[in-house]
């Protein structure tokens, strides 16, 4: 598994937000209910089996409510969980505990579920090498989140954003067609003529890749040397077919193969077969934006 170790300052403005928005003026009912001075001791507990991931978080955001908070790991994240099983304590001043359960619940059931579901696809194409990869289908304000809960799956990163690694899609070609009407050489596709704008006006060791269809915009993305080829909703017959092209092309040519990678419609159900097609990677929306949050709780325990 690939490290990524979480960074305080990029994920305090979304604990500010999320705070403002739950917490807000202050937390009314634990005012009127229990005295300032209380301190209590509590447990994260797994309702169901699965993979933790976000326990860094939990304890950031319980040291922004309160610096004496006491938060103690039984377990790394990343680790497989099981029903029943304790995850966390955490001891300090009950408004503390009781006004920031939910929050911390949210960011530690969402993390969890999205890395619970990427453990699953990468389970399920074992012993093959594949890498299970992200997209950009995530949450506004919690992609880098997100990724980090791919990672504590098992999964690998794709690009972060827009804008460092290059992705010519469908849109961009069609566009480029129909009306920007580039003056393109009969022997030239539309594809050759695209990578040779972007690479003109990128900085080198950016990567750049396009999305194709069909076998003919393999052949096209192969003839204009990109770093990756996208196969986006192409059916298993399709993948062999270009998955052989791309390493014949090497053979041939003697040349740089672009790595390959398999998108669209990928399911837990046909994800094994898909690699098996000999992929390098296949892309997954659904880790991140169909994700179900893993049920975890917090039982107070000591009064």
């Amino acid at each position: 598994m690939m490290d990524f170790k979480l960074e305080p300052e990029k994920i305090d403005s979304l604990i500010q937000l999320a705070i403002q928005e739950d917490i807000g003026i202050g937390d009314i009912t634990t005012k009127g209910l229990i005295p300032g001075n209380l301190m209590i001791e509590g447990a994260f507990i797994a309702k169901e089996n699965g993979i933790i991931a976000g326990l860094p978080v939990v304890e950031y955001f319980f040291s922004r409510l309160n610096t004496s908070t006491l938060f103690k790991e039984w377990v790394k994240d990343g680790s497989q969980i099981n029903k029943g099983e304790i995850i966390a304590t955490i001891s300090g001043n009950a408004r503390t505990l009781l006004s920031g359960e939910r929050i911390a619940l949210n960011f530690l059931q969402r993390l969890s579920g999205i890395a619970t579901l990427t453990s699953q696809f990468v389970q399920h194409i074992k012993p093959l090498k594949t890498a299970i990869m992200d997209t950009r289908k995530t949450i506004p304000g919690w992609r880098y989140l997100e990724k980090y809960a791919v990672v504590k799956g098992g999964g690998v990163n794709h690009r972060t954003g827009l804008y460092d690694q290059i992705l010519i899609k469908d849109n961009h070609l069609n566009i480029m067609k129909n009306r920007l009407l580039y003056d393109i050489p009969t022997h030239t596709s539309i594809i050759e003529k695209a990578v040779s704008l972007v690479r003109q006006k990128i900085k080198s060791g950016i990567s750049i890749e396009v999305e194709t269809r069909t076998r003919e915009e393999v052949e096209d993305a192969l003839k204009a040397g990109v770093d990756i080829i996208l196969f986006d909703n192409m059916d298993i017959v399709q993948l062999k077919e270009v998955v052989r092209i791309v390493r014949e092309w090497k053979s041939t040519k003697g040349i740089h193969s672009p790595l390959t990678e398999a998108s669209g419609n990928i399911t837990l159900e046909n994800v094994h077969l898909i690699a098996q097609t000999g992929v390098d990677r296949i892309s997954i929306g659904a880790i991140t934006h169909s994700a179900k949050a893993l049920d975890i709780s917090l039982e107070i325990s000591g009064y």
